[in-house]
């Protein structure tokens, strides 16, 4: 009987596909699209945004990031390394197969495969154990105080519809098989997939048997990527679009001038920083045969100081960011205002440093760059190819697709040299980012899974340690601001800013927007 009313409901679902009259059709875009429905499948910030409306962890965050229950009605310590979750009663995935407790040790597992992208988000947890339909049990490697905060950001999903769909592993994005993950979708959440074409669109209904009561009142969504930026503010000044994510700065002013529209802006938790690889031997992309000049502290130290982030902030980002010398913004546990301070642009240091590093005219190097993942991210590039070169580094720009530019940097094969990324912590928390970032990479415990440029340091591999067995919070908090600050004294990356979030709207539209930069479309309402 369940079968057959999920069947009914979901045929009448199919059916607001055509956007009848009465339906309420939420029409909204970025400048990309989201590259892949698999939420294993990557850290980006978009693609877990996206997905978290059909997929949905253990505990959620919401309408001020505050935790809450999702799938566990309820969770507790029962013991230092013990973690006891009691999921919830009558839940089913959207295909209408119930959840129970086999999913999420299923799901744990998938989190682990070397092709999952979110296995750092687990690395405290040892093993998943099933106590009965409805109770799951984490047993960790070290007294995990936050686990609930990392448990936020790892959706649930159906054992039995991986199983159908040959999907048990996640899909690559940097160049594997394709999967049916990738473009199908399975979720327990308040919206499922009706209709999918990358690049083109991807439609959205109002999922009718979602658990919770809906605070949306829409039927149905559209979501379209607009590579070209101009297109954007364009679509929603002709009533095109009820909703931009992506805002080109240089419509700014003119949509909030304009009748019926208004922009939404608030501080955000993404930091934009360059990298570098530092691995030994020579660069791939550089002048400089038989070494690697970002492996010299005082190399890295003189691009710090040549960029001069004031000018970006104001050219290019028109004041909708702030700068930083961190990797983690105001918010995230573990930021120090204390130790969030740039040293002054000073291009005659900078040039002093490359000499005693052995550069006095400077070398030539690559810098790739997304055109499409972070705001103004290929101006911003080109400002910093400019700066460089007053203290005379050559740099070969190569701006290219968000997923051209992830194939290349996430290659084992052939690594970026340098690197404009941006990073917001999983969790509300700077261990992650510490994790990912900046710990030496290391195939067994997950960390380092993003440190594309090669850092190690073992005094900071230590601290990261500590900070992960430490309960007691103080004593913890200290021992992140402490690595924060070693990653910031050794210039293992080059912080710019924390980009503010900017969309804009159409009048009658209410929503929730989060410095995390996720767009939950169960807080949407049309009037």
């Amino acid at each position: 009987m369940q079968r057959w009313l999920w069947s009914a409901a979901f045929a009448l679902a199919l059916a607001l596909v055509a956007g009848p009259v009465t339906a309420k059709t939420f029409r909204w875009a970025s400048d990309g699209d989201v590259r892949s429905l698999d939420p294993y499948a990557g850290q980006e910030i978009f693609l877990r945004g996206f997905d978290a409306n059909i997929y949905e962890p253990l505990v959620r965050r919401g309408r001020t990031d505050a935790l809450e229950p999702a799938l566990a009605v309820r969770w507790v310590a029962a013991a230092p390394e013990l973690w006891r979750f009691t999921l919830r009663d009558n839940v089913v995935f959207q295909d209408g197969t119930p959840l129970d407790a086999d999913d999420v040790v299923f799901s744990f597992m998938r989190a682990r495969t070397p092709q999952s992208k979110i296995a750092g988000l687990l690395a405290a947890v040892r093993e998943v154990r099933r106590i009965d339909a409805h109770t799951v049990e984490f047993a960790t490697r070290w007294p995990d105080p936050i686990l609930p905060d990392e448990l936020s950001a790892w959706p649930i999903m159906s054992r039995a519809w991986c199983a159908a769909h040959d999907a048990a592993t996640p899909t690559d994005l940097a160049g594997g098989e394709p999967s049916y993950a990738a473009d199908h979708a399975n979720g327990t959440g308040p919206f499922m997939v009706a209709e999918r074409v990358p690049d083109e669109r991807t439609i959205l209904l109002a999922n009718p048997f979602w658990w919770d009561k809906p605070e949306h009142n829409l039927d149905r969504v559209v979501f379209t990527p607009l590579a070209d930026a101009s297109n954007l503010a364009a679509g929603l000044e002709a009533g095109a679009l009820d909703m931009i994510y992506t805002v080109p700065a240089q419509d700014l002013d003119r949509i909030a001038r304009t009748p019926g529209l208004r922009i939404i802006e608030g501080p955000g938790l993404t930091t934009v920083f360059l990298g570098f690889d530092q691995r030994p031997g020579a660069l791939p992309e550089s002048s400089v045969k038989g070494r690697n000049p970002f492996a010299d502290r005082r190399v890295r130290e003189a691009f710090a100081l040549a960029i001069d982030e004031q000018a970006i902030i104001d050219k290019v980002m028109r004041g909708h960011a702030t700068a930083t010398a961190l990797l983690v913004a105001p918010g995230v546990n573990g930021f120090d205002a204390a130790l969030d301070r740039r040293a002054p642009y000073d291009p005659v240091e900078a040039r002093r440093l490359l000499a005693d590093s052995g550069f006095p005219t400077g070398f030539e190097t690559g810098l790739d760059c997304p055109t499409d993942r972070y705001v103004n991210d290929e101006a911003i590039c080109e400002e910093v190819v400019a700066m460089l070169a007053k203290i005379g580094i050559t740099v070969s720009l190569h701006a290219q697709s968000r997923a051209a530019f992830f194939a290349k940097i996430m290659s084992p094969k052939a690594p970026s040299s340098f690197f404009l990324l941006g990073r917001m912590p999983a969790t509300d928390d700077a261990l992650s980012v510490l994790i990912d970032l900046a710990a030496t990479r290391n195939g067994a415990t997950h960390a380092g899974e993003f440190n594309v440029a090669g850092y190690s340091n073992p005094a900071l591999d230590t601290l990261i340690a500590r900070a992960q067995g430490e309960s007691d919070r103080p004593a913890r908090l200290a021992l992140l601001r402490q690595a924060l600050a070693l990653v910031r004294d050794d210039v293992a990356y080059l912080p710019l800013h924390q980009q503010d979030v900017v969309w804009a709207v159409r009048d009658g539209v209410e929503l929730v927007q989060r410095a995390d930069n996720n767009f939950p479309l169960r807080f949407v309402r049309l009037k």
